[in-house]
């Protein structure tokens, strides 16, 4: 297991000590740090799908309103 060295405002330091009194810190930052992590990963994935449907779109024919209505239409049970 590895140490880490954070500098964080006093203010910051104060209110998640208020808010975590008694609990294991170590064990809330460490889940904390999962969250950011898996929010950044979730971040990037949907930046690379955005990227990904702007490419494909780049080489569809643009459709009219009514075209767009039939195909929902058709699409419907």
């Amino acid at each position: 297991m590895a140490t880490v060295n954070f500098s964080v405002p006093d203010e910051v330091r104060a209110a998640f000590n208020k808010a975590f009194a008694g609990r294991n810190k170590s064990a809330i930052l460490t889940d904390l740090m999962r969250q950011a992590v898996e929010q950044r990963q979730r971040a990037q994935r949907r930046a690379r799908a955005i990227t990904r449907l702007l490419e494909l779109r780049k080489h569809l024919r643009p459709m009219s309103a009514p075209q767009i209505s039939r195909a929902r239409r058709s699409q419907r049970p």
